[in-house]
């Protein structure tokens, strides 16, 4: 693996620890995709450095169990602002 790709990978875990970030956040603070996010912290980092793989996996993983709620929440300010308008 080049070198940049595993310092890329262990900024984008940082990151996510930091800010509690999605991996839509942390893609678009990156400049890389989703998929280039996710393979980062589930395979590359995973080989680095465990320890911050599991760290990263554990704030993605409670993302990924409330994002119905945030969805739900976005929804009703879309409604909201509409209707006020």
């Amino acid at each position: 693996m080049k070198g940049y790709i595993e310092e890329r990978a262990i900024d984008i875990a940082h990151y996510i620890i930091e800010n509690n970030a999605t991996v839509r956040q942390a893609a678009k603070n990156f400049g890389v995709s989703k998929s280039t996010v996710h393979k980062d912290i589930t395979e590359r980092l995973q080989q680095i450095n465990p320890t911050l793989a599991n760290q990263a996996r554990l704030v993605l993983d409670t993302n990924k169990s409330e994002r119905h709620i945030r969805g739900g929440l976005a929804t009703k300010e879309k409604y909201l602002h509409q209707n006020n308008k």
